[in-house]
């Protein structure tokens, strides 16, 4: 209960405390111990605490598979919790991996139709998403949606995270309206049914405002991104990495309205987080050295412009498939610059 309204240290302090007594009572390889591991790590990934997610979910599944058969569904719920860890991490290959390996479970024992597939099939999407696959994540997406839309009308807020993500594909794929579209549809479901500072609300504010940015619309995109802000600062740690997702795409506006002071000290404020709580090749680093780079060109600093264009590439190399469009976008960066600093 405390999870889910976002209670997130009571949550924590309720499922240690109830681990502690299940390790006094229990054998070690008790199934009951690793709903208390997979508990904390599902509270943790929520905190943005990714590698102790990971620690705990791997506790649960090494206890879940010496305990319970090798299809049953917790341990589908593990691979898949492991698969979400890692792809938080930036560990694309790692994820996809796992979330095959849950998925693989899932489509032998459950009915066609039902939401745990769904859930695989919308993590699969993400992260080919992040790998710059957007075709092939919205074929995922769109197999989640179908059956989201057959169990509707019990799962309105189900349905909102298909379109979110098929919003997100379309973005990807530079096609703008259709990206809208979806994302307002999410939206418009989110406020009827979720508590006005829900984490999920703030992801459909940001994404909404991404998509007005692509368009060129940067004051609606501003708003949108001022209020998912400020349901992060309310609901979230100091360094999650949702709150640097923030404050680098409000500062990504400031970079296109001229106004590099504050883009600059944004941008700052989202690597420093980032420096907290991300693997070094977590794509968001590069993310965040590519638009710090991007200011120190537009006002005329071509050496550091050069220097963070390179740290984005290094990043991008060791996290993204080689063909992904980021890669090649750095190296146009790189080239840029050197036409300028080599004059």
């Amino acid at each position: 209960m405390h999870r889910s309204m976002g209670e997130y240290s009571q949550a924590l302090s309720f499922h240690k405390k109830t681990l502690e007594h299940r390790e006094k009572f229990l054998p070690s390889n008790h199934p009951d111990l690793a709903q208390s591991f997979n508990n904390i790590g599902l509270v943790h990934h929520n905190m943005g605490q990714y590698s102790d997610a990971l620690s705990f979910h791997q506790k649960a599944l090494e206890i879940r598979e010496k305990a319970l058969p090798s299809n049953h569904s917790d341990v589908a719920q593990s691979y898949n919790n492991i698969g979400s860890a890692y792809h938080s991490m930036g560990q694309y290959s790692e994820a996809l991996l796992c979330y095959r390996k849950a998925l693989e479970i899932r489509e032998e024992i459950l009915a066609p139709n039902h939401l745990d597939l769904a859930n695989s099939y919308n993590n699969i999407g993400g992260v080919l998403d992040d790998q710059g696959e957007y075709s092939n994540a919205l074929l995922f997406y769109n197999k989640a949606l179908e059956i989201h839309r057959k169990t509707l009308p019990s799962n309105p807020c189900s349905i909102a995270i298909s379109y979110n993500n098929i919003g997100e594909a379309y973005r990807g794929l530079e096609k703008y309206s259709e990206a809208l579209e979806f994302h307002q549809k999410a939206l418009e479901i989110r406020e009827k049914n979720l508590r006005e500072n829900h984490s999920e609300l703030a992801q459909s504010y940001n994404n909404i405002g991404l998509v007005y940015h692509k368009m060129g619309q940067n004051s609606e995109a501003l708003i949108f991104h001022q209020r998912a802000l400020e349901i992060r600062e309310k609901t979230l740690t100091p360094n999650h990495s949702d709150l640097a997702n923030s404050y680098n795409n409000i500062a990504s506006v400031f970079d296109d309205q001229r106004e590099y002071s504050k883009a600059l000290s944004l941008y700052n404020k989202a690597l420093e987080i980032y420096k907290k709580t991300l693997p070094p090749n977590h794509s968001s680093f590069a993310i965040s050295w590519n638009n710090i780079a991007s200011v120190y060109y537009n006002i005329g600093k071509y050496s550091d412009a050069l220097a963070s264009f390179e740290c984005a590439l290094g990043i991008w190399q060791r996290s993204l498939p080689a063909e992904h469009p980021y890669i090649q976008t750095a190296r146009n960066n790189i080239e840029l610059v050197k036409k300028n600093y080599y004059k």
